[in-house]
């Protein structure tokens, strides 16, 4: 069991599989094929060039990143994937949140009451620390403990 302090963005609890990358997160490109389906109930990760996410569900989980990367529709895409409720509960930055996340989250957040957790500043350690399929929590005061 490890244990890591971020900076809360948005607190919240949280207990279950976790899916990370240690690349950026381009968000059009990985919510691109969900998103122009109305009929998915799952975010499949449609960025063949994140061979960490690639084919893997995202929907609902905690998700482990650096950053996210792409374009400037990055926290439309966010706040849309959000409503559809094909976002992932927890965002988990090792880094500061970038912009474009944050402007996704704070949307989803303030607009739609989307019941998003987004930590940052979890530090390099953690992204070498936890893998995909652990089981991780999260803690409303921005505790994240791999399992």
């Amino acid at each position: 069991m490890k244990e890591f302090k971020g900076h809360v963005i948005y607190g919240g609890t949280y207990k279950g599989k976790v899916v990370v990358t240690h690349q950026g997160f381009n968000t059009l490109a990985s919510f691109q094929k969900s998103l122009m389906f109305k009929s998915s109930k799952k975010a499949i990760v449609s960025d063949q060039n994140n061979p960490d996410l690639f084919k893997k569900d995202i929907t609902g989980i905690a998700l482990a990143l650096p950053m996210t990367i792409g374009s400037t529709t990055g926290g439309m895409v966010i706040e849309t994937a959000s409503v559809r409720n094909l976002g992932p509960k927890a965002w988990l930055f090792s880094e500061p949140i970038d912009s474009l996340a944050a402007s996704g989250i704070v949307l989803s957040r303030t607009w739609d009451n989307v019941p998003i957790i987004a930590i940052d500043k979890l530090g390099p350690s953690f992204l070498e620390a936890v893998k995909s399929g652990d089981e991780i929590e999260v803690k409303e005061d921005g505790t994240v403990i791999v399992y």
